[in-house]
């Protein structure tokens, strides 16, 4: 699975996150709203993936495994967090 929860406060974003993706992330996030999210795994999100980690400003650690994201996204989520 590319979206899972480990240790009950860490949300691991890992490989192509596909739209399927986005469900279980936001369950994740309403679950425990003070989760982390490390995406140093992640090589690939889906729009929706981003938009959910823009909007719930969730705390993100790492750098993606993508330069895309790395560069036009992960200052995106910086800035949310903000």
């Amino acid at each position: 699975m590319t979206v899972r929860l480990v240790d009950g406060v860490t949300i691991v974003l890992e490989g192509q996150c596909e739209i399927d993706d986005a469900d279980p992330l936001l369950r994740h996030l309403l679950a425990a709203p003070h989760a982390t999210v490390d995406w140093r795994l992640c090589q690939g999100a889906h729009t929706a993936i981003i938009q959910i980690l823009l909007a719930s400003k969730a705390v993100v650690h790492g750098l993606p495994d993508s330069i895309f994201l790395q560069r036009n996204v992960a200052p995106l989520v910086k800035k949310a967090q903000d």
